[in-house]
């Protein structure tokens, strides 16, 4: 007898989240014992609500947009479940004969991959449950790395040099550019990679992995200031002080999802109430998750990858597990995947270690950008510039 495969999206999409369907529908055409390929349109709540997309018979050609397409193709959603809401989603998956179920996505919905699997298993239910990851924030724990950070590492890059390049040619003020990351700062350190190759690159990085002190701030940029014109300044949105406080307050909080204040636009400010400098904020946003000219080829092979590797998976009647990623060496760089249990890895968030951050807390080691460099996909936009100092 035939079963139905369901694939969920949860929470922010990638510049590969769509490369990861791709991945799984190209394997699910390939085995006879699925009958029905379904999206969940607008994530969980799509299932709550009865609401799936037929994906079996999409030509083609539309399917190999999804390589260059950013964002989700079936919608995706922050959805706060409890209990009651696992137990409809376990009828509905009944209802609708769907044998599979791919969770593709971040922390939270590894977390509801988790839940909707023992769900299943306690009820008896003989259906596979199945996580891929995917995040731009790389905060998945276990994995070397998720789908989704190697494009957001290259945009970071490519923008943080570009800004360097503009700031050079006219140093008259710091630039405080604020990049993603709530608790985990890969995607702010990544900013580090725009000076490889002699590239111009950021005087300073901050990342809330270190507690952030303004006092000592305002030093880093004054010292700075007294030998340069033009300052650089990478920050993470999510810098905390010495208590745990973000350093702006929130502008709205609900659940796991928070909408930080303008972090660039407040340290700018410092500069110029301390120490009467020109100054000015920048925050790239969502741009930073939805650029396909700055998208990642690894990122988007390796998103790919995840999604045929865990549609296999449960073919296979593997359930509970999570597609990851085992790094082998960095030059060459290899990996290799393997599956994790959800439980590994459920909320469980994975901070940048000390060993990537300098011994002063406002810039990153070689040995992060020897870590990073890979996943970019290539090398950056060369510059040149003929006005030395």
């Amino acid at each position: 007898m035939k079963k139905n495969l369901l694939i969920i999206h949860g929470g922010g999409p990638t510049a590969v989240l769509n490369a990861s369907l791709y991945g799984a529908l190209k394997e699910a055409g390939k085995y006879p014992q699925i009958g029905r390929i379904y999206g969940a349109k607008n994530g969980t709540g799509g299932v709550l609500r009865e609401k799936f997309i037929s994906l079996e018979e999409v030509p083609d050609d539309k399917l190999q947009l999804l390589l260059q397409t950013p964002g989700s193709a079936i919608g995706t959603s922050r959805d706060e479940l409890g209990e009651k809401e696992y137990e409809r989603m376990a009828e509905v998956l009944i209802k609708w004969e769907i044998g599979y179920v791919l969770f593709n996505g971040g922390n939270g919905t590894m977390d509801t991959c988790g839940k909707l699997h023992k769900t299943c298993r306690n009820k008896g239910m003989d259906i596979a449950v199945m996580g891929i990851p995917k995040t731009m924030d790389n905060d998945i724990s276990v994995t070397d790395h998720s789908p989704g950070f190697g494009s957001a590492a290259r945009f970071i890059a490519q923008s943080t040099r570009e800004l360097c390049a503009d700031v050079r040619g006219l140093p008259i003020h710091v630039v405080v550019m604020e990049a993603s990351g709530r608790n985990a700062g890969w995607i702010t350190a990544a900013a580090a990679l725009a000076s490889d190759d002699g590239g111009p690159g950021p005087d300073l990085i901050y990342l809330p992995e270190i507690p952030f002190d303004e006092d000592q701030y305002i030093e880093d940029v004054k010292k700075l200031l007294t030998r340069k014109k033009g300052i650089v300044i990478v920050v993470s949105e999510g810098l905390k002080d010495q208590e745990g406080n973000p350093v702006v307050e929130p502008i709205f909080k609900t659940g796991r999802a928070t909408y930080f204040g303008d972090v660039s636009s407040y340290l700018a400010g410092l500069v110029i109430k301390r120490l009467g400098y020109k100054a000015r904020g920048e925050k790239p946003g969502l741009l930073g998750r939805a650029s396909i000219l700055l998208q990642s080829s690894v990122d988007r092979e390796e998103a790919e990858l995840a999604g045929e590797l865990a549609c296999r998976a449960v073919l296979q009647k593997e359930s509970g597990k999570m597609v990851a990623f085992r790094r082998l060496s960095t030059s060459p760089y290899r990996i290799e995947p393997f599956l994790v249990d959800i439980e590994e890895v459920m909320l469980v968030e994975k901070t940048m270690p000390k060993a990537f951050i300098n011994e002063e807390g406002n810039g990153v080691t070689e040995s992060f950008k020897e870590w990073c460099r890979p996943l970019l996909g290539g090398k950056l936009t060369q510059m040149t510039h003929f006005n030395q100092e």
